[in-house]
């Protein structure tokens, strides 16, 4: 499975005029492969999953794999706190060709650790495909305790975690705990160098939707072990990163991206609404910043 590491863009998914703008994903998947992405999460949390619609869903996967070709791995996001729903999503990425799947902890519910680990052992029966686990706490308020991702990772076909507790303690514990094969990613922008300084092999990032290169080669320094360099790329950065939650994600991303020409429109579907005027005024003065550097 070595080829899950480094910097992988949780992808948005561009609308325009209340639909999937087909074009300029497709465009933004070769923006980020041309400049040295590691991977891509297509229907994560920043590509808005929550709202489309099930046929939507499975489009833009398909379109995923599609565009991609087998340049780099389709991880794509098929959670829901729904166990039969979730299984559903990821027959469909693996009959779209994907390479993994991303399942989230199941939200709202609030199960308990054994209904965790029930949700997951259930998925991966039933469909045999490369899963990594998502834990998000502060989205789907149950934690995905490190213990469970032991429990977890002794079964067929779980190889890793998005990690996004932001915590490097239990980040610590879940690499500690698990075999040494089993990968785990940084689901935050601002954790990802330390988190491989700890053992990590990567990020799923969402400021990469803008600055793939330096995300990419922030990784890849981290990776190799020159953390001059890392730091370096990871302070040039830091400011844009802040940006990418000045305001409910993804909205800052995509509208950068569209101040950059990259997508046509920063459309987002209620209730994520556009950015608002001091988020666009910073998130300005940020890439401005970075093109001078």
């Amino acid at each position: 499975m070595e080829q899950f590491h480094g910097a992988i863009t949780a992808i948005v998914t561009p609308f325009i005029d209340g639909k999937v703008d087909e074009q300029s994903f497709v465009d933004l998947i070769e923006f980020q492969i041309q400049n040295g992405i590691h991977g891509i999460v297509p229907c994560g949390t920043t590509g808005e999953s929550a709202t489309l619609g099930f046929d939507e869903h499975k489009r833009v996967i398909e379109l995923a794999v599609q565009t991609v070709d087998g340049r780099i791995p389709v991880i794509a996001g098929t959670g829901a706190n729904n166990t039969l729903e979730a299984i559903e999503f990821t027959e469909s990425a693996k009959e779209s060709g994907a390479d993994a799947v991303l399942s989230v902890a199941p939200y709202y519910n609030k199960p308990s650790q054994e209904g965790i680990y029930q949700h997951f052992k259930t998925v991966v029966e039933a469909v045999d495909i490369p899963t990594f686990l998502y834990n998000v706490p502060g989205r789907t308020v149950v934690n995905i305790a490190p213990e469970t991702v032991a429990r977890l990772s002794e079964l067929k076909n779980i190889i890793g975690i998005k990690e996004a507790c932001g915590s490097l303690e239990q980040i610590s514990d879940v690499i500690r705990m698990c075999p040494k094969d089993f990968i785990l990613l940084s689901g935050d922008d601002f954790t990802s160098m330390p988190t491989v300084a700890v053992g990590g092999r990567g990020v799923i990032s969402v400021v990469s939707n803008m600055h793939p290169k330096g995300m990419a080669e922030m990784i890849e320094a981290a990776l190799k072990g020159d953390y001059a360099r890392a730091k370096e790329l990871h302070y040039k950065l830091f400011p844009l990163m802040k940006c990418m939650f000045g305001c409910p994600s993804p909205a800052p991303a995509k509208k950068g991206l569209e101040l950059m020409g990259q997508i046509k429109s920063a459309e987002v579907r209620l209730p994520i609404t556009p950015v608002d005027e001091p988020t666009l005024e910073t998130l300005q003065a940020a890439m401005d910043q970075l093109q001078k550097n």
